[in-house]
């Protein structure tokens, strides 16, 4: 629904006309959103300093706000989890450059679209006006729209900004990925989402919520800003006279939508804790109980799924790296099938994972690698591991003496030394679990060689 109903935007092109309900474009003293629209539309910000999070892109001397106050406009693509102001920030940067807003969805846009975005440019830069072109799901770019987009991208006929969800390594066509600057924006936080939760309830006018209310509705809209002034908007029409809103009349009102994880009221990272814990701990039945009761309580899957990568990463490692991509592939499975079907695939990682052998081996190692190197100089690269592509830096002896590893007995240079000079740490200690246990195995036997060997440089 979201995205279809986004399209009309692309025809709002003119301050001169009135503004679509959905995609308005807001003069600095543009009138708020009407009376009736969803309490999320009449609190999007107006101004760039109301905005509430993304610290990381809008504080002083961050790249955001540095963009906005270079007076020039960039192409980019903002990628982060729903509800965390990327539809505002492309709203923001049209208002701030006097531009015309486009938007298109890259799933119900077709070239049609794009061709009347560009006509539409053409009339605003014979205006002398800027056009920006707000791409959203931008991932979902067929061939045949890049191939009509991107020529104008390129001779600066109009601004981009695209949003995504997904990872836009991954998912945006390398061509339209050169040309755009990646913004990432996080999930807001409850700190965030509490003032947010604030602005809302004087703006309604609604009674408070309590302390225990407050959590749950926070910790239910898992940093997405739009989920939880819906929610609230929801429980605030039928809240009636009542002087405050409780966590019971809370869960009467949206039933099983926010279901206790449990019958003593733990909340969502107290579940997933939970989850978490019985993986590491081996047990797939608890972990099937937390994984089931997470789901029934209302919590994203994709959640879940982010998180069983990082048990994978964290927790199992290079003592059985199958883990790794079986959770990566149950997340794309889900991705393909939606619920319940894809359910199950999650389901059979959370069994996979608790029953692997475990080892944070690479995880301590990463950790204690990080804290060297933050409290360590910049140390230089030894000369033998230099690159040495020119002449000139083959004459500063860069790359001399380097022992190609392939040619040497065994395929490994016995006392061959990659770290830097004066630096002798040892971060990994592979675990007596799994694979680690042959990864062990054999750093023993290389070390051996080096120690065998005397090497002098």
């Amino acid at each position: 629904m979201r995205r279809g109903r986004r399209r009309p935007a692309a025809r709002c092109h003119n301050r001169a006309m009135p503004p679509s309900p959905e995609l308005p474009l807001r003069d600095a003293d543009a009138p708020s959103a009407a009376s009736d629209a969803p309490l999320a539309e009449r609190l999007r910000p107006r101004r760039l300093d109301e905005v509430i999070g993304q610290t990381q892109l809008l504080g002083d001397g961050k790249p955001l706000r540095a963009a906005f106050a270079s007076g020039r406009p960039h192409s980019m693509i903002l990628w982060g989890p729903p509800g965390t102001g990327k539809t505002t920030l492309a709203r923001l940067m049209a208002e701030a450059f006097d531009a015309r807003f486009i938007a298109i969805s890259a799933v119900l846009g077709g070239v049609k679209d794009i061709r009347e975005a560009v006509e539409q440019a053409l009339v605003a830069q014979g205006q002398g006006r800027r056009t920006i072109v707000f791409v959203d799901e931008v991932h979902r770019f067929n061939k045949a729209q890049q191939d009509a987009f991107l020529p104008h991208v390129e001779s600066g006929l109009f601004t981009f900004i695209g949003a995504t969800t997904e990872n836009p390594s991954f998912e945006v066509n390398s061509a339209l990925l050169s040309r755009a600057t990646v913004h990432v924006l996080r999930s807001l936080d409850e700190a965030e989402l509490a003032s947010l939760l604030e602005r809302g309830r004087a703006l309604l006018g609604a009674p408070p919520l309590d302390e225990a209310a407050r959590t749950r509705l926070i910790a239910y809209a898992d940093g997405d800003a739009r989920r939880l002034l819906n929610t609230y908007e929801n429980v605030v029409a039928t809240a009636g006279a009542r002087d405050t809103i409780d966590e019971a009349f809370l869960e009467q009102a949206l039933g099983e939508q926010l279901r206790r994880y449990d019958k003593g009221g733990d909340q969502f990272y107290d579940s997933i804790s939970a989850l978490h814990k019985s993986v590491r701990g081996s047990d797939p039945d608890a972990a099937l109980y937390w994984f089931v009761r997470m789901l029934d309580g209302g919590v994203d899957p994709r959640y879940i799924t982010r998180r069983l990568v990082r048990m994978a990463a964290e927790d199992i490692g290079l003592a059985d790296p199958r883990a790794l991509r079986l959770a990566l592939d149950a997340a794309e499975t889900y991705e393909r099938l939606g619920s319940p079907e894809g359910e199950l695939a999650l389901a059979e990682a959370v069994v996979y994972l608790a029953v692997a052998p475990k080892s944070n081996a690479v995880y301590v190692a990463y950790k204690a690698a990080r804290a060297f190197v933050k409290q360590d100089g910049s140390r230089p690269v030894p000369l033998h591991l230099r690159n040495a592509p020119t002449a000139l830096m083959k004459q500063l002896d860069h790359g001399k003496g380097y022992r190609y590893a392939h040619d040497e007995e065994g395929g490994y240079a016995a006392g061959e030394r990659y770290l830097p000079d004066g630096v002798d740490q040892r971060f990994y200690a592979p675990a007596p679990r799994g694979l680690e246990i042959k990864i062990g195995e054999k750093l023993a036997q290389l070390r051996a060689l080096d120690a065998g060997t005397t090497r002098s440089r």
